[in-house]
């Protein structure tokens, strides 16, 4: 990890763009976390698995899970703690505030009717994130949700380039933990950072040499073993339907 890392600095952000599933994934953020700490280097972590507002400045470095866990907000119903806290905690002994960066759920409703967010990228960019919604939820969504689905990608985005740009400090390092969409160059993060912020976005993927053919544009791809097959769609396919249930009681 040493010298994967070394071969991006110098940086203000290191944008870190996992497949949520893939446990080697939050393995290497650990590594990289404590390596940067290690070097006196990391500013701050920031989650996407938190929403903006919470943090764990006010903890001390000896703090407990549970203090963490509660000063982030932690859902474990949507993120699993046992997979992010290795990197997390790293980062709190070292005495590095994390810090949460997504947009609250609360927001959501708000942003979906948010026109001016479809200002914000250009309009290639804006289609082609509609288009990554489509194929994120299996072409299953129904047509007039994926303008209202796209405003909530875009808004997120916003959220946590709002908060790497509160957190950085002169040469030292921000670090992102996000999904991989969240990281692209053309779509995510990146175009709503200042111009004069020097960031790189590593991609972690899990499969092999032959499927790595990324069509998300990042500095740089880490490859890691494939993981078992997953019916991904299925599980989208459930969720939407049990949305529809609510809805309709």
């Amino acid at each position: 990890v040493k010298t994967r890392l070394d071969a991006l600095l110098p940086s203000d952000v290191l944008l870190i763009g996992e497949q949520h599933d893939a446990k080697e994934h939050q393995q290497i953020e650990q590594q990289m976390i404590s390596n940067l700490a290690g070097r006196n280097l990391l500013a701050a972590v920031i989650l996407e698995m938190a929403s903006v507002g919470t943090s764990t400045e006010e903890l001390n470095p000896s703090a407990t899970e549970e203090q963490t866990r509660r000063a982030l907000n932690w859902n474990d119903k949507r993120w699993n703690w046992a997979n992010y806290e290795p990197a997390v905690m790293t980062a709190v002994r070292a005495g590095v505030p994390v810090l949460g960066g997504n947009l609250p759920r609360g927001q959501w409703r708000e942003s979906m009717v948010d026109r001016t967010l479809d200002t914000r990228l250009s309009g290639p960019a804006f289609k082609a994130q509609q288009q990554a919604i489509r194929i994120g939820h299996c072409n299953l969504l129904p047509e007039n949700q994926i303008q209202p689905m796209t405003r909530i990608q875009i808004a997120k985005d916003i959220t946590m380039a709002d908060t790497i740009h509160q957190a950085i400090l002169p040469g030292k390092i921000v670090v992102l933990l996000a999904g991989d969409a969240h990281v692209e160059h053309d779509l995510g993060v990146p175009l709503h950072l200042r111009a004069d912020i020097k960031v790189k976005a590593i991609r972690l993927y899990a499969g092999n040499d032959s499927m790595a053919v990324s069509t998300l544009p990042t500095d740089t791809l880490w490859i890691t073993p494939a993981l078992p097959h997953k019916n991904y769609c299925a599980e989208v396919e459930k969720k939407l339907a049990s949305r529809s249930a609510q809805v309709a009681r």
